[in-house]
């Protein structure tokens, strides 16, 4: 698994950032579920959605990325964290600029410029950080593509995001403000945290599966199919072609749908025949990302995806990236603190086991309420029952303190 190198992190590093985004987790869905009247009849683009969004995609997928890259990028590219004291520097600011500029959007959007640009100050730390590691690398291979083009996706996001609130602003390009607000939702989204997922799975899926024997080719095919879509997706906004935007979608939803397949190859090549319970949820959060992607494909070529924007967007962002990265903490999680706590004392005296770090059986209640939560929230939205929203939001709030608890719960052991 993640052997102890001399390219290992310093573990409050990485603790740092997810630790913090844990708070922003809950953070974002008690926002979400307080602001059910206007996510149910499809009003989204109001201050306090901005802020739960931003909270959420910034403040929790974003920075416990961070801090997964900063345990994860040395040990897959056997290289060692450029800089670790600039790691907890841009770490602060990052932070900083994330409470601040979700604040700015609650309350003033105007505003939001300033704290913006303190978040983009600690993002683009964290990209010269990436950058200047990646290089390093003796041999560049197939993840090395994913991973960068993942970071070249999110700095774009983060400069369109600015972009569009200077437009904001002054009314600068604002006959292309909706092309460049699209543009920054996809490569936030399709960009950064899919193609991050894919990379790193190309690493956990068969350390974790204990797969062997099985072949890379593939990995660049699903590379360049889904970097297709990515940019025929962009085009189509600022060209405002339809027929071309569901062309986009259709190759998104092949990429996709090429990289799961290549997944199951990889399992029915591995020597552990039982999975641990968190892992299947975060293997389950693929076909969902696949059935997601076929579900905008085919509202376009219905003509029915602005209806269904919202609630592809809110399955989107639960059932594919944030499954994937719950599912993922609880192994990544455990490990990381029995390495640091206790792999130098196993010699030496009687330590707990890895599976002493966590009850891995807890993930099955926790995250099956997570999903039911997420798939009646979405329900609810395209049926515009406030009801069911509540009792659905109530229900993935509740499951994410619980899993926030249970993260935590590894540090005390």
């Amino acid at each position: 698994m993640f052997a102890k190198t001399k390219n290992e992190t310093n573990i409050k590093l990485p603790f740092l950032f997810i630790l913090f985004s844990l708070l922003c987790l809950i953070g974002a869905m008690a926002l979400i579920l307080f602001k059910g009247d206007s996510i149910i009849s499809s009003q989204f683009r109001v201050p306090a959605i901005w802020s739960a969004a931003h909270l959420f995609i910034l403040g929790w997928a974003l920075m416990t990325a961070m801090g997964a890259m900063y345990q994860l990028v040395p040990v897959v590219f056997l290289t060692p964290i450029w800089n670790e004291r600039f790691g907890f520097i841009q770490f602060t600011v990052t932070a900083f600029g994330i409470l601040y500029f979700a604040h700015s959007l609650f309350h003033n959007p105007e505003s939001a410029l300033l704290p913006g640009l303190i978040t983009l100050t600690g993002i683009l730390m964290f990209l010269l950080q990436m950058f200047m590691t990646l290089r390093q690398q003796a041999k560049p291979n197939v993840l090395t593509l994913f991973v960068g083009t993942a970071l070249i996706s999110l700095l774009t996001a983060i400069l369109l995001g600015i972009l569009m609130v200077f437009s904001m602003k002054t009314g600068f390009i604002s006959d292309y403000y909706q092309a460049v607000f699209k543009s920054h939702i996809l490569f936030g989204t399709a960009g950064w945290f899919t193609l991050l997922i894919f990379g790193f799975s190309y690493k956990m899926v068969p350390m974790f599966s204990l797969s062997h024997g099985y072949s890379m080719k593939p990995a660049k095919y699903v590379f360049t199919v889904y970097a297709s879509g990515l940019a025929a997706a962009v085009l189509s906004f600022f060209t405002e072609k339809n027929s071309l935007f569901t062309i986009a979608l259709m190759i998104l939803a092949g990429g996709f749908a090429f990289f799961t397949w290549h997944m199951l190859q990889i399992l029915q090549r591995r020597v552990k025949k039982k999975l641990d319970y968190s892992f299947r949820f975060a293997l389950l959060a693929i076909p969902a990302g696949l059935a997601i992607h076929l579900g905008a494909f085919i509202c376009s070529l219905t003509g029915s995806f602005e209806s269904a924007i919202g609630y592809l967007a809110f399955a989107y962002l639960l059932l594919w990236v944030a499954l994937s990265i719950m599912g993922y903490l609880f192994k990544i999680v455990p490990f990381l603190w029995w390495t640091w706590r206790y792999s130098k004392e196993i010699s030496k005296h009687s330590v707990p086991s890895l599976k002493d770090m966590m009850n891995d059986k807890a993930s099955i209640p926790v995250l099956s309420a997570f999903i039911l939560g997420i798939l009646s929230v979405t329900v609810s939205i395209a049926y515009e029952h406030l009801a069911l929203f509540l009792s659905g939001q109530i229900l993935t709030l509740g499951a994410s303190i619980v899993f926030c608890y249970l993260i935590i719960s590894v540090l005390k052991k």
